[in-house]
């Protein structure tokens, strides 16, 4: 008798279907979980920011309006790339800021105008910065050769500049310059001593016409920022000045630290007298 033949089991070649939609039934749930926390709720934020606002704010001030944030999209993605409030501008900060700039364009006009005669003969630059007001003068009409003693004829500059400061409250930074030629005498070891006795020089001047001297700083930098080179005669005599920095503000804890002039190709063109007549300040960002 003969034996039957066992069928042979059928092989199932579908099973990866089941961890297939496993995957995707994972993969949905979890963008719906990322979209999920992606919304805002903009009624629960409204009552959470004033609820905050009343908490924190002095008695009898009327609580400030916060919007809702803003959820910016990615370009032709729809993904949210960041979460920017947006808040309201205050008034008072932009009269403020206007307040200042108008008034720093008054200095500007009236430190021109006593400095008109020498802006004439090319020897003093005024430009506006990042910083304020630079009073940029030639030491070689403030000083003789390798002295730190005013010359007569500057003192009468630096006086009229000294009463236009007076009547105002702005932190001024007095900066001594050099070029890179060595100095050594018993008076002066180095440039920095020659450099900070200018400075000092100029300072010194202003409080006798009536600056307030909380107000004032005096900087040597030597020849550490040049505004040409120092290859020419030209370029040295560019170098060897006096910088007057006005600030836009009064001065306080932050104000007295003097920070890098411009250098090179950054340095600020010389103010002219029809630039004086016309728009008083030229702009150095």
């Amino acid at each position: 008798m003969a034996r039957k033949k066992h069928d042979e089991e059928h092989e199932n070649h579908e099973r990866w279907l089941v961890s297939y939609a496993d995957f995707i039934t994972l993969l949905f749930a979890f963008f719906v979980v990322m979209y999920s926390i992606s919304q805002v709720n903009e009624g629960k934020y409204r009552v959470l920011s004033d609820a905050l606002i009343n908490a924190f704010k002095p008695d009898g001030q009327a609580p400030a309006v916060i919007q809702p944030p803003l959820i910016q999209k990615g370009p032709n993605t729809g993904v949210p790339s960041g979460v920017i409030p947006q808040m309201p501008l205050k008034r008072g900060d932009d009269a403020k800021r206007k307040a200042r700039e108008e008034r720093m364009r008054n200095i500007a006009r009236d430190v021109l105008k006593a400095l008109e005669p020498l802006i004439k003969e090319g020897q003093v630059r005024v430009t506006e910065t990042a910083r304020g007001i630079a009073v940029e003068i030639n030491a070689s009409v403030l000083f003789k050769s390798a002295q730190a003693a005013l010359e007569p004829e500057s003192v009468r500059a630096l006086t009229a500049v000294a009463h236009v400061l007076a009547t105002t409250d702005n932190a001024i930074e007095v900066e001594g310059h050099t070029d890179t030629e060595r100095i050594a005498t018993a008076q002066f070891p180095s440039n920095w001593e020659l450099s900070g006795a200018r400075a000092s020089s100029v300072v010194r001047l202003f409080i006798d016409n009536g600056v307030t001297p909380a107000r004032l700083v005096a900087v040597g930098l030597a020849d550490t920022r040049p505004v040409d080179g120092n290859e020419t005669a030209e370029g040295r005599a560019r170098n060897r000045r006096v910088t007057v920095m006005i600030r836009p503000d009064p001065p306080d804890s932050g104000a007295a630290a003097p920070e890098p002039a411009p250098t090179g190709a950054e340095a600020p063109a010389a103010a002219t007298a029809a630039d004086g007549a016309e728009s008083g300040v030229q702009n150095n960002p």
